[in-house]
Parts: structure tokens; sequence; C-alpha cells
């Protein structure tokens, strides 16, 4: 996990998502380690403990999971899906 905290994590994760929230509200995890800079298990463990601690949450389509931050973009009750 390099040099890096979870602190400096969260800061760096949702200061670059609030930049991108005007395009898009739900990010892969694949652009969340790029966020990172991290190999991908490292990233891993600080996605984990963002979701746990409701910063970031999951968003699935059934096949394909991606990541928010909590409370933004449109939830699936919003978007008509049974």
């Amino acid at each position: 996990m390099a040099d890096m905290d979870q602190e400096t994590a969260n800061k760096m994760v949702i200061e670059a998502l609030q930049k991108k929230q005007k395009t898009k509200s739900k990010f892969y995890f694949s652009d969340l380690q790029e966020i990172l800079g991290l190999k991908p298990r490292d990233a891993k463990k600080f996605v984990n403990k963002m979701v746990e601690a409701q910063i970031l949450e999951f968003w699935s389509s059934g096949s394909t999971t991606m990541y928010g931050l909590k409370g933004t973009g449109k939830q699936a009750s919003a978007e008509h899906e049974d």
C-alpha cells in the first residue's frame, strides 16, 4: 500500500469523483484504482474501507459492479428498474 494512509486515499477519491460528478456518478473499480495510483489488491483494500465507512456505495447492474459517492446519482428505484 506504499506510503498512503486511508485518510489520504479518501480525500483523493472524493475530490476526483466530485470533479467528474457533472458528467457521471458511477465509476468502475479501475477508475478508482487509477485515481489512487495503486496495484489492484492495494486499491481494493482502500475502496472496501470507503464502502464500509459509507463514503462510497456499490451499484450493480447484475453483471457490472460500479462505485459512486454515497447519495449521488440515480438509484435503481429512480431508474424504473424491476
